[in-house]
């Protein structure tokens, strides 16, 4: 298991640009890494899994054109290589994840937060723009109807509430956010590498507007032709846990 840990506590793990520049090459050395079958995202401490972005450098970072054009594009580079990244990705959200955290943890394959989370996208009330793959997403998430309210009012919802949007999968207790995170991501490494990478790439293929029908039977098809589906089947009948590869 791979841990990317948000460490800005001092203003509740916002994102610097230093952080978004870095996401791409850790996200490389876990891709390059047979060990680690699945990432997690976390922030430090219990405060906040990641505030938004962060505003103290925007009066360098994001205050003239060609500055604003040069953040967006590392923050979208570091969006894009984490939503298309093959290995399954897990956010555990504690405290605020607010604006940029919410765009993070929506490009994450499962989010799992405490019941004391705060979830919510405040661009409104600072007015910058939130950028079009990131209200995507949300929107592929939530839906329309509750991006708009999400958007337009800039409010914070508890994780029930956030749940019952459809935004995350599990709520627990603070203490026991940690514990189901990592049981969860235990059963996640038990599976087969190449099945899992093939379920994120067709499930991505498919929001397309026209999938790609062969491409994604190509994939299927790595998975009948590996190693691990030999093992699956052997491991089946003979009533035993499989021990799979990836290859």
């Amino acid at each position: 298991m791979g841990w990317m840990v948000f460490d800005n506590p001092a203003r509740r793990n916002a994102v610097s640009l230093a952080m978004w520049e870095a996401i791409p090459g850790v996200l490389e050395g876990f891709a390059a890494d047979p060990e680690i079958r699945v990432v997690v995202l976390a922030g430090a401490g219990d405060k906040a899994f990641v505030s938004g972005a962060d505003i103290s450098q925007f009066d360098s970072a994001r205050a003239g054109a060609e500055a604003v054009q040069r953040y967006e594009q590392i923050a979208e580079r570091a969006q894009t290589r984490l939503h298309g990244f093959d290995k399954p990705t897990v956010a555990m959200i504690r405290g605020y994840c607010l604006g940029a955290g919410v765009n993070i943890a929506n490009v994450c394959d499962l989010r799992i937060a405490s019941t004391d989370a705060r979830i919510g996208i405040p661009a409104a009330k600072i007015g910058l723009g939130y950028r079009a793959s990131a209200t995507k997403n949300l929107v592929d998430i939530v839906g329309a109807a509750n991006a708009r309210e999400m958007l337009i009012t800039g409010w914070q919802y508890t994780a029930v509430q956030a749940k019952e949007m459809g935004l995350l999968h599990h709520v627990v207790a603070p203490a026991e956010l940690e514990s189901f995170t990592r049981k969860l991501c235990g059963d996640i490494a038990a599976n087969a590498p190449l099945t899992m990478r093939t379920a994120k790439r067709i499930i991505a293929e498919a929001l397309k507007p026209g999938y790609d029908a062969a491409l994604c039977k190509s994939w299927v098809k790595e998975c009948f032709d590996s190693a691990d589906y030999a093992e699956g089947r052997k491991a089946f009948m003979e009533k035993r846990k499989p021990t799979f590869m990836g290859r």
